[in-house]
């Protein structure tokens, strides 16, 4: 009995110590696994917000383009199979489309008058970011910060979100393209409507003839 029993203690001690050593592997691939998610889920954060960035800037500079599919998200990236099974109709669908279809050519006896020629003649097309920002500069007498502009054009359409730093990027664009300019007093950056060109007076007929003696 003595042999027994010190045969069996022996095997649970042995079993203890390989479960222990199980569950703390268990636990360290667990916290690497983990560490690895956290890493990926702030890089797709990061990578959302330069995008919505870069789509405020697009948007400032006039580019009406959009991009051609929509921006990686969480929940596209976990259900990859949803737009296959939008895309394949059953066949059902299909027959009772074809059985339909006879059905509504002989209903829309209606004259063409009454349906829309144009969603876009309806629709009044919002000035950009750049005419905007333009526009006001024009308007003011003082120069004027990107916070103050972004301040006064929130005010005056709040139906757009306006935000500082995309106003700054796009005056610099201005800038840059010689349609406003920029004074700089002290840490601060200010910018105004660009200067009216000086007026081409023409020469006098008195002028013109000591040029001719000339």
């Amino acid at each position: 009995m003595s042999e027994s029993t010190t045969a069996a203690t022996g095997l649970t001690s042995q079993y203890t110590a390989q479960v222990a050593g199980d569950l703390e592997s268990n636990l360290k691939e667990q916290d690497r696994i983990g560490a690895e998610i956290a890493a990926l889920q702030q890089q797709l954060t990061a990578l959302q917000h330069d995008h919505s960035v870069l789509v405020n800037i697009q948007q400032a500079l006039g580019v009406t383009h959009e991009p051609d599919g929509p921006p990686a998200t969480a929940e596209s990236a976990t259900a990859p199979t949803l737009p296959q099974k939008a895309e394949a109709a059953p066949p059902s669908r299909r027959r009772t489309r074809k059985t339909t279809a006879p059905r509504e050519s002989t209903t829309a006896g209606k004259p063409a008058a009454d349906k829309p020629t144009s969603k876009t003649g309806t629709t009044k097309a919002q000035p950009t970011l750049v005419e905007l920002i333009r526009r006001y500069l024009v308007e003011q007498s003082e120069p004027r910060s990107a916070a103050e502009i972004s301040t006064a054009l929130s005010k005056a359409h709040p139906e757009r979100s306006i935000k500082t730093k995309v106003v700054r990027v796009t005056t610099e664009g201005l800038v840059a393209k010689s349609q406003a300019q920029r004074t700089k007093q002290g840490a601060s950056v200010f910018y105004t409507a660009p200067a009216a060109p000086a007026p081409v007076v023409a020469p006098t007929s008195e002028e013109q003839s000591e040029v001719t003696d000339r």
